[in-house]
Order: structure tokens, then sequence, then C-alpha cells
């Protein structure tokens, strides 16, 4: 690029060179890739749609940035001046509604499929694809590296301000934002030591990730192979969760984590676990920091002690209160965490991720602006971690689980998210309750598999005696094991003629029917042989301790 079309050059975040690493290391995997869908209805001016996007990527630096990395010894971001996003639009009026959706799926799968070239600026395309007279779909792609979603939020509510300016014939009266930049150099001045003395000891004797406890096994690097499951709780339990959370001072997310930490547990059946958290990552010490647009965010650990006779309510206390201990060291690189903690090298530090999404990227957009309504939004998006939990507060508390394919089974997926549920309506209906006692079951799938597979009553003839029974058993499966003890094993057959010696004995010594032959033995095979004899002879065992 010519020095002339250089704005700024600064180095990377931590977790943009983590993002960075993973998305050279599996191009083909879609990794980081983000792409946001809705649909626009009335009376859009295109023209002014488009130059509302040009408006804000001229203002934010961080969406005209590119990296340099080749022939460097560390990696560099670089923002262009000018750099415009590609345009895609197509015209499918009068297609009947079951092809327009058709060929919408297509464009969004291709479009994720081309990437991002990420030494070129901008790292992002739109696309305007007109389904009707008065409705759009409109597509926006980026990677992940240029904003965190509360930028998204802020990118998109301005695109709609400068958007209705434009229409009235004007400008958006937005405040002069900070640049990206600031926000790197801030980083680059903090002191990494007690960072790494508050993490080593948080981590202290924790030696492998916690199992997730539905694995196939671990998945093909790179295979791009990802998955996608959703539950939402209803209303009232949304609610629920909200109220529990203002009367006793937590947060929502903190009930989230709590539940997450608690059915790690029970999973993995360790009391001790470990997973990711995102944190905001914006320092209240920059002024204008929640105005700023780029990405912000980092991956932190959440350790959890999950005691079974640990009541909820002081222990979800305990956990917020140590999740804002950690606030001050947030920002260390994860990478140099995972080197801190007692993990061997190579494993990961943790395999699942928790996102907790408290930015309005919804409501930025669901009003109408300037004649248009937006409705469908919808959102695609891909980590480098296994399983990544996504939380969406609204009136319905949407989870999200982004999953490898090829290692975490979908129906597993599911029924996990299940679980998750039942764990937050849980805590929603008893915040006062012991940490072993809320349910991870519901009611269908406790009967399921409670209950019904313990159904085992059935007819058995009258008129057929238990030995007889075995014996017609023995006679159809005569080498198929009847009993196993101490590593010692019988066969039906073995079984048979052993307790038919131990009945013609007995009626050699003239017991039959209506005699009761004591047994005083101790348990193992040969008692089992020794009851089933007597009844052959015809008589009645009474066992007697040989104590």
């Amino acid at each position: 690029m010519d020095r002339s079309g250089i704005e700024a050059v600064y180095p990377l975040t931590p977790l943009q060179q983590g993002m960075l690493f993973h998305t050279l290391y599996a191009p083909a995997s879609g990794t980081y890739f983000e792409q946001f869908a809705f649909t626009l209805r009335g009376e859009l001016d295109e023209t002014a749609w488009e130059a509302a996007w040009e408006r804000v990527t001229e203002r934010h630096g961080a969406l005209r940035t590119a990296f340099s990395w080749e022939r460097r010894d560390r990696p560099l971001q670089v923002v262009a001046r000018g750099a415009r996003a590609p345009w895609d639009r197509r015209d499918w009026r009068g297609l009947p509604a079951e092809e327009a959706a058709a060929r919408l799926e297509a464009f969004l799968r291709e479009d994720r499929e081309r990437g991002f070239e990420l030494g070129r600026a901008p790292l992002m395309r739109l696309a305007l694809l007109r389904t009707a007279d008065d409705a759009w779909e409109f597509v926006w792609s980026h990677h992940h590296l240029l904003l965190d979603g509360w930028s998204v939020g802020l990118v998109l509510a301005e695109v709609f301000a400068d958007y209705e300016a434009i229409r009235s014939g004007g400008a958006a009266r937005l405040p002069a934002p900070r640049p990206y930049r600031e926000y790197v150099a801030w980083l680059q001045g903090r002191d990494p030591a007690a960072a790494e003395a508050f993490w080593r000891e948080e981590l202290r004797g924790f030696r492998a990730p916690t199992p997730l406890g539905i694995d196939r096994g671990p998945g093909r690097a790179g295979a791009g192979e990802y998955g996608e499951e959703r539950l939402d709780l209803s209303v009232d339990a949304t609610a629920m969760l909200a109220e529990v959370a203002r009367r006793h001072g937590l947060t929502v997310s903190t009930l989230v984590q709590g539940a997450w930490a608690l059915l790690l547990s029970r999973y993995s059946g360790e009391d001790d676990v470990l997973f990711g958290a995102t944190v905001s990552g914006r320092p209240a010490e920059i002024a204008g920091v929640e105005r700023m647009v780029g990405l912000f965010i980092n991956a932190v650990p959440v350790r959890a002690a999950v005691p079974r006779d640990a009541r909820v309510l002081p222990w979800l206390r305990r956990l917020q209160a140590r999740q804002a201990e950690t606030r001050e060291h947030e920002h260390a690189p994860l990478v140099e965490v995972r080197a801190w903690s007692e993990v061997p090298a190579g494993e990961p530090l943790f395999d699942s991720l928790l996102i907790f999404e408290n930015f309005p990227v919804d409501a930025s957009a669901s009003a109408p602006r300037g004649g248009v309504e937006v409705a469908g939004f919808r959102a695609w998006e891909r980590t480098s971690y296994p399983l990544t939990l996504v939380a969406a507060p609204s009136d319905r508390l949407v989870l999200r689980a982004l999953h490898e394919a090829d290692r975490l089974d979908a129906a597993a997926v599911r029924a996990m998210l299940g679980h998750l549920r039942n764990l937050l309506e849980g805590i929603a209906r008893d915040p006062d309750a012991r940490l072993g006692d809320l349910p991870l079951l519901d009611a269908d799938e406790r009967r399921r598999l409670l209950e019904e597979p313990n159904r085992t009553a059935a007819p058995f003839p009258r008129d057929e005696r238990v030995h007889e029974r075995f014996e017609a058993v023995a006679a159809s499966r005569p080498d198929a094991v009847a009993l196993t003890f101490r590593g010692r094993s019988l066969t039906y057959g073995e079984l048979d003629r052993r307790a038919d010696t131990v009945a013609r004995r007995l009626v050699e010594l003239g017991a039959g029917p209506e005699d009761r032959v004591a047994v005083r033995m101790e348990r193992g095979p040969e008692m089992v042989v020794a009851l089933l004899g007597v009844l052959k002879a015809g008589a009645a065992y009474v066992p007697v301790d040989p104590a």
C-alpha cells in the first residue's frame, strides 16, 4: 500500500493476535467470520443507505483496517485512507417466495465461503438484495478482527442516524469518535507483572481442561464443520430470572455463568470447573471509550468450585464478587494466562466459551427509521473453541450453542441446552436451594430416562416354576454368561448342570415338596448353585446367616 494511503499503523491487541493466528491456521474454516442479515421494509432510499455506510466507514478507522504479518517480528494493523466496502446489489422481485429464500441462503453460504483477504482493507462487504417493491434483504459481513458486539450496535445506530440525516438533507449530529489506536496504546502501557501474579494464584492447582462430557473425540483441525443449536427460555422464566437478579443484587450474566458452571460440574463429574467467558474490555479511564469502535473484548478463565451442599444465592454472590476482582487483570493475553497455569503445554485452558451479549444490537436497528422498518435480525459467527455458548437477553433469554460438528453431536448439544434451561429455571424458582438439588432433567426427560426403563413388569406363567424358567433359558442359551463374581463366571449351562447335581443329592437324602433345606453359605457362585438345586429338588430353602 502507498504510504499516502495509510492513516495509521499500530500493533494488534492480544485477542486480535489470537484471532489472526486461528484464521491463518485454518483459512477454510470460516473462524471469526461475522455475518449479519436483516430485512428492510418500507421506502428505502438505496443511494442514501449506501452513503450512510460510507460516512460511518470514513468516521471509524477500525472499519478501514487491514493486517500485515509477513516478514515482521510482530503483526501490525494498518488503517487505510478512503477504503470503501464493496457492494453487491441484486433484484429478486417477481421470484416466488420459496425461490427467493433459497437464493438468499445460497448467497449467505457463498459469502461466508469467500472469506476475507486479511491484508487488504476493508475487511467487510455489504449486500442489498431486493425481494419486493417495499422489501430488501441486507447483509453485512466483516471479520471479527475489526469489531466486537458492542461496536456492531454502535455502527448500526450511526448508520441509521446518518441515513435519516441524508434523507433530510443534513448531517447526523454525532460526537467525534475517539480512535481505536488510543485503546491499543493504553494496552501497551499495562504492567504485566500484577496480572501474572493474579492469574497464577487464580489457576493454582488446575491442571487439565474441564471435559464437556459429550465429546466424540478431538475434531479435525480446520475441518470447517460447525453446527448451531438454539433454545429460547419462556417469557415468564426470563422475567423470573431478571427479578431474582434484581432483588439479590446479581446480574443475569452471573446467573447464566453459575448455571453453566453447575452444568459442567454435573456433566464432567468434577467439583472444580473452568470455562472461558468474554469481558467487554472497555477501561473506564479512557474518556469516551463507550463510543469507540473496534475490538475490545477479551476471553478470560472463569474458575468455580461447585460444592453440592452450597446454597445457590451465597454461591452466586461469591462467583460475582470473584468476577469483579478479575476486572483489573482482564486484559491479560489469554495465551500468556494459559502459560501461567499448570495445564501442560499443548493443551487448551478450557474447551467452552461463554458469551453474554449485553449490547443492544436488535434494539439499535429495530425502530422504524426514515420510513424503513427492520425485521428478522440474524447473525452467523464462528469461534475457535469446540463449544461456544451465546446468551442474549431480551423478553426471552436466547441460548445459542456453536459447536464443532465432528466433535459434538447436535442432539447432545440440544440436550445440553435443555439441561441448562432447567438449571436456570430451577435457580429462578428456588434461589435458596442447595446446588445439588437443582434439577438437571425436566419432568418428561425424567420420566423417559428414569421411570419408563424401570417399568419391567411382565406376565409370568402361573403354572411355571422359577427353576423351570431357568432351565428353559439354559437350554436355549447354554453358553451365555449367567453370573460373574470376583473374576469368575458361570454360563447358564454350567450353572444348570451343577444345580442338577445338588438336586439329585438332596433327593437321595429325602428332600422333596414341603421340606425346607437350610443354606448356610457366604455370598458367591456356590450359594446360587445351592439355592437353585434346592428348588430343583422340589423343596424350599431357608437362608441362614453364617455369622
